[in-house]
């Protein structure tokens, strides 16, 4: 499960219209919607492509998509 709440502060940060950040991983603005509320899961290219457009560490990206799975 995504740490929606960890992810949407990286979004605020950027200053990122949630538009544009959808387009940008080639999605809709509602599929986005989902995924952030994890109604929904990322994809592995979609995961890389926004940490790399909110400038996301490979250690914050782990604890962010893969949030079920730190420290097991």
């Amino acid at each position: 499960m995504t740490d929606s709440m960890l992810l949407k502060e990286y979004i605020a940060k950027s200053g990122l219209k949630l538009n544009f950040i959808a387009g940008s991983i080639g999605i809709t603005r509602y599929a986005l919607y989902l995924k952030l509320n994890n109604k929904s899961p990322f994809k592995s290219a979609e995961m890389f492509k926004l940490a790399e457009l909110l400038n996301i560490s490979n250690n914050k990206m782990k604890a962010i998509f893969f949030a079920d799975n730190v420290d097991k």
